[in-house]
């Protein structure tokens, strides 16, 4: 395996890869960017995203101004190496205009324009037309593919989880927890859970969302630091399950 990380990707004649940003809990697409070596380096290091300023020619990290960070989960490379995902953790808005994706225009006459709003994974649903075979209240493929998307993000974090804590890399949030200690962790996921519950309370729906994302964030370094993985926690979870009718609870 190579010791350099980013020997695998097939910069352009500018020195750049097309880099896209994706919401690791909803699988929402986010926005496009580009991003040179340095860009890349520094999100591996750091844990959030930078990307390469073609009009200003210089480095940047994402919500440097605005706080709008993006912590980053996953760093994956498509099949030819000439293009980059960043599974991330959106904070606020990604997009420059205040909305929450940069793909919020539908172009007119389009699938997505004739749903007759936003392409917003929260909120959006798709209208079935009559004998189409789908059934009318399964969210269409967007909720479908919606539905997938807390497996690929526990993966995604299992991994990186498991990548920092064997590393323990200057700058990783997951090194910095790792260095405090168990309790500390358990605190934080103790932290995590009241905020989730205050924003569940509060009916604030995107922040609900995201206090969820950092306690299973926080709840996935606890389970690591413990020694347990998410494949068991999932085996548990469906040894509980039994079918209605076998005294099942559920």
């Amino acid at each position: 395996m190579s010791a350099d990380p980013l020997a695998q990707l097939r910069f352009d004649e500018r020195g750049l890869v097309p880099v896209v940003a994706q919401d690791v809990g909803s699988g929402e697409v986010l926005m496009l960017a580009w991003a040179d070596r340095e860009a890349l380096e520094a999100t591996l290091e750091s844990g959030f995203a930078h990307y390469h300023s073609r009009s200003r020619g210089e480095l940047w990290r994402k919500g440097g101004t605005s706080g709008h960070v993006q912590r980053v989960l996953a760093v994956v490379a498509d099949c030819d190496g000439d293009a980059v995902l960043y599974r991330v953790e959106q904070t606020g808005p990604a997009c420059h205009t205040g909305q929450r994706t940069c793909f919020h225009a539908p172009l007119p006459g389009t699938a997505a324009a004739a749903v007759g709003g936003e392409a917003d994974a929260e909120s959006a649903s798709v209208r079935v037309a009559p004998g189409d075979g789908a059934r009318a209240n399964d969210g269409g493929p967007a909720a479908r593919a919606a539905r997938g998307a807390i497996e690929t993000a526990v993966r995604a974090l299992d991994e990186v989880v498991a990548e920092r804590l064997r590393t323990l890399p200057e700058g990783s949030y997951v090194a910095k927890l790792h260095r405090r200690g168990t309790g500390y962790v358990a605190q934080k996921v103790v932290e995590e859970a009241g905020e989730t519950v205050v924003a569940a309370l509060q009916g604030q729906r995107a922040e609900l969302r995201g206090e969820a994302a950092d306690l299973l964030f926080h709840l996935g370094v606890l389970l690591a630091e413990s020694g347990v993985s998410w494949d068991e926690v999932g085996e548990t979870l469906l040894s509980r399950h039994r079918p209605t009718g076998e005294g099942s609870p559920t």
